[in-house]
């Protein structure tokens, strides 16, 4: 099985995997895809959080096109008011890897939501083609996604049990530059954010078109980024050059940006937190979750 190594799935000489039989629903949420056949190795042993002590599963609310907008949530049980944090998924949207993530990060204390930023089109998560994937994953916008991720926070607003005063942002992949470009937007009010290999700037190959589709660029927006983030990244990671991580560090440096930084693992690959993926690495997905913590700790949830 080929091992998605780029941020936007299989690089062009690789073909796409065949379906595996993992991917078992886990606890709530059932309109919601397991875990993506497209990027699933064949002896993945993903971790699965239970939904026990928490409210877990799928909400609808509008968004700013009038889409009937499907997510899912999870958040301890109780009054709270709890911290919000929206969780972007990677190209392959809501399937039980980014429902274990917000049930994850419910049991720190949060109310996640990962908002499916990809079904007004199709629903990614149970395809296997990849240029199929990609397809239905270009659909979507930044100003869509930008209204999703509004629509997401006041649905948020809405709840007794949320404080959205006290809202993150973090996200994997494709999501993971949508964490740069949602921090950069005031009118977001995020406190901060927690990228996971997220391209930065544009491939040195892409073409205007893909320039101009991907804009606005992280690193376009490190100057006048209003809040911090942090990035998780891979120094193997062969669709994020390293020497663009390091320009965006400079760029964040110069701007005496001191709480964003991006830190690069040694030896971890593109979607190294991805537990039902062959590049996991369980040591470092562990390291950047508690850095992930910690960042939200300090700027979120205080």
């Amino acid at each position: 099985m080929p091992s998605i190594t780029t941020p936007e799935g299989l690089s062009p000489d690789q073909t796409t995997p065949t379906r595996r039989t993992l991917g078992k629903m886990a606890v709530g949420g059932a309109a919601f895809a397991a875990y993506a056949p497209a990027a699933l190795s064949q002896e993945a042993t993903p971790i699965i959080t239970s939904a026990e002590g928490l409210e877990a599963g799928e909400v609808t609310y509008p968004a700013p096109d009038g889409f009937q907008l499907p997510a899912y949530m999870a958040r301890p049980k109780g009054n709270g008011p709890y911290p919000v944090v929206i969780v972007a998924s990677e190209i392959f949207g809501v399937h039980e890897y980014i429902r274990d993530v917000c049930r994850r990060l419910a049991r720190q204390g949060y109310l996640a939501i990962a908002p499916a930023f990809f079904v007004r089109e199709a629903d990614p998560a149970p395809l296997t083609d990849f240029q199929q994937i990609i397809a239905i994953v270009n659909k979507a916008s930044y100003a869509q996604v930008m209204g999703d991720i509004a629509a997401s926070i006041d649905w948020a607003k809405s709840q007794p049990y949320a404080d959205a005063d006290r809202l993150g942002i973090t996200g994997f992949c494709w999501g993971g530059k949508v964490v740069w470009q949602a921090c950069a937007d005031p009118s977001l009010n995020f406190r901060a954010g927690v990228a996971w290999y997220g391209r930065l700037a544009p491939a040195a190959n892409a073409t205007p078109e893909q320039i101009e589709a991907g804009k606005p660029w992280p690193i376009e927006l490190a100057a006048a980024l209003p809040v911090p983030v942090i990035g998780l990244y891979g120094d193997q990671d062969s669709g994020i050059p390293n020497d663009s991580v390091a320009a965006m560090n400079a760029a964040l440096s110069a701007a005496d940006h001191t709480d964003s930084h991006i830190t690069l693992f040694e030896g971890a690959q593109h979607g190294f937190h991805a537990d039902y993926r062959p590049m996991y690495h369980p040591q470092h997905a562990a390291e950047g979750e508690r850095r992930m913590f910690e960042h939200f700790a300090k700027f979120v949830k205080a």
